[in-house]
C-alpha cells in the first residue's frame, strides 16, 4: 500500500504543528510573566476545591488581622489615657502630701484643679474621633465637669458622667473574644468623689485652703491620703488589665500572621510556578515555534509550482 502525499495535506499538518507550538509558547510565556501556574481555578483542576477552601480561610484571617490592628490601636489609646488619669490621681495625692510636709496650702487648690483637668482630659480621650470611655455614646463627651467648683454646684457626681453601660467586646480570632471597652463612670466616680470632698471642705467652715495650714485642715488632709492611695491603686490595676489585654491581642495577632504565612506558602505550592522549569518550557516552546516555522517555509520552497516556474 502506498500512502499518498499531497501538498495541501503537508501544509495542513505543518500549520497545525505551528499553531500548537505558538499556543504552547503563549502559555509558557504567560506562566513566566505571572509566575503562576494558571489564571483561574479551572487551571488547577484537582486542586481547585482545596484552593478555594484555603482562599476562604485566608480571607477570614486577613479580616481578623485588620480587626486586631484596630483593637490594638484602641487599646494603646486607652493605655495612654488610663496612665494619664492614674498619674493625675498620684499627683493630686502628692500635692496633698507636699502641703502636709510644708504646713502651707497656698497653691493646693490650684494644684488639685490642674490634676482634675488632667484626669477629665484622660477620661475624655478619643480614638478615631470617638470617645473611648463613652460606651455606646461614642459621639458624646463622657465627663462634662470642667472645674472643681462644678462638683459642689448641686448635681450628684453621677450626673457628670454621660456614658451609657454598653461595653465593647471584639472577636480577635475564631475562638477568642476580648472585652475592649471601659466606662468613664467606672474609672472616675471614686476620683471625682474624692475631688468633690476636698472642694466641699475648701468651701466649708474650715476652709478655705490659703496660707498656713490649720489643725483642722491638717487632720482632714491626713485622712485623705488613704483615699487617694486607694484610687491610685484601682486605676493602676485597671491600667494593668488593659495592658494584659494588649498583650493577648498582640499574641493572637502574631499567631494569625504565622498562620497566614503558612497558608500563603501552601497556596503558593499549588499556584506558584516553578520558575526554572517555566523558563525551560518557554525556551523549548520558542524552539518548537522556530522549527515549525522553518518546516513551513521549507515546504513552501519545495512546492512543485516553484519547480515548474
Amino acid at each position: 500500500m502506498v500512502t499518498r502525499v499531497s501538498t495541501p495535506g503537508n501544509y495542513s499538518a505543518v500549520l497545525a504543528n505551528l499553531l500548537a507550538a505558538q499556543q504552547r509558547q503563549m502559555s509558557a510565556g504567560e506562566k513566566v510573566a505571572t509566575q503562576k501556574n494558571g489564571s483561574d481555578l479551572k487551571d488547577y483542576a484537582r486542586d481547585a476545591e482545596m484552593l478555594t477552601a484555603m482562599r476562604s480561610l485566608k480571607t477570614r484571617i486577613e479580616t481578623y488581622q485588620d480587626q486586631n490592628t484596630f483593637i490594638s490601636e484602641r487599646l494603646a489609646t486607652q493605655d495612654t489615657a488610663l496612665n494619664q488619669v492614674a498619674d493625675a490621681a498620684l499627683d493630686a495625692r502628692q500635692a496633698i502630701a507636699d502641703a502636709l510636709a510644708s504646713g502651707r496650702v497656698d497653691t493646693l487648690m490650684e494644684d488639685l484643679q490642674a490634676q482634675f483637668r488632667n484626669a477629665v482630659e484622660g477620661m475624655n480621650a478619643r480614638y478615631g474621633g470617638k470617645y473611648v470611655f463613652a460606651g455606646g455614646q461614642v459621639d458624646t463627651r463622657p465627663v462634662t465637669a470642667t472645674a472643681l467648683a462644678d462638683l459642689t454646684s448641686g448635681p450628684p457626681i453621677a450626673s457628670w458622667f454621660k456614658n451609657d453601660q454598653f461595653v465593647t467586646n471584639a472577636k480577635v480570632d475564631e475562638a477568642t473574644s476580648v472585652q475592649v471597652g471601659l466606662l468613664a463612670d467606672d474609672l472616675g466616680t471614686g476620683l471625682l468623689t474624692a475631688f468633690q470632698t476636698i472642694q466641699a471642705f475648701h468651701q466649708g467652715g474650715s476652709g478655705p485652703f490659703t496660707g498656713a495650714m490649720t489643725a483642722a485642715q491638717r487632720t482632714f488632709l491626713e485622712g485623705q491620703l488613704a483615699t487617694w492611695d486607694g484610687i491610685r491603686e484601682d486605676l493602676t490595676n485597671t491600667t494593668a488589665r488593659n495592658g494584659l489585654m494588649q498583650k493577648r491581642v498582640e499574641s493572637v495577632r502574631d499567631d494569625l500572621e504565622t498562620r497566614g504565612n503558612q497558608l500563603a506558602g501552601m497556596m503558593g505550592d499549588i499556584t506558584d510556578a516553578d520558575m526554572p522549569e517555566a523558563v525551560a518550557q518557554l525556551e523549548q516552546a520558542q524552539i518548537a515555534v522556530q522549527a515549525a516555522a522553518h518546516v513551513f517555509t521549507a515546504l513552501q520552497e519545495s512546492s512543485l509550482l516553484n519547480v515548474l516556474k
